[in-house]
């Protein structure tokens, strides 16, 4: 079953339909084949650059890519990451990576804090 959650940076909301990726196989998966607008929340089990670094194998469009650390706080930010991008890793570590549609992060900033809606299932 899916995960979906909303993602604020204070009274804005980011994204539409936010996937929220909380183990090994959904991490995995990311947006891969994904052709809809969705963005994603990728969950690491920890705090580190190596397990929030991301690829943009079989990511068919540009996403903009947040990392937020444990306190919810942005750390880095990717805009436009083209597909199929190999290899994209934050300059800080993160426990959260924030993949969402191209010009929705326009308004956040190193330092932003986020927060995550009630997660609900579909």
């Amino acid at each position: 079953m899916v995960k979906y959650c909303e993602v604020r940076y204070g009274h804005i909301l980011l994204g539409n339909k936010i996937r929220y990726c909380d183990n090994l196989f959904t991490r995995m998966k990311g947006l891969m084949f994904n052709f809809s607008k969705d963005g994603a929340i990728l969950v690491s089990r920890g705090e580190n650059v190596s397990e929030s670094s991301i690829h943009m194998f079989f990511v068919f469009r540009s996403l903009d890519i947040l990392w937020l650390n444990k306190n919810m706080e942005v750390v880095d930010i990717r805009r436009n990451v083209k597909p199929f991008t190999p290899l994209v890793k934050p300059k800080k570590a993160a426990k959260y990576v924030v993949e969402l549609p191209v010009g929705e992060v326009e308004k956040v900033h190193k330092g932003a804090r986020l927060d995550f809606g009630r997660i609900r299932k579909r």
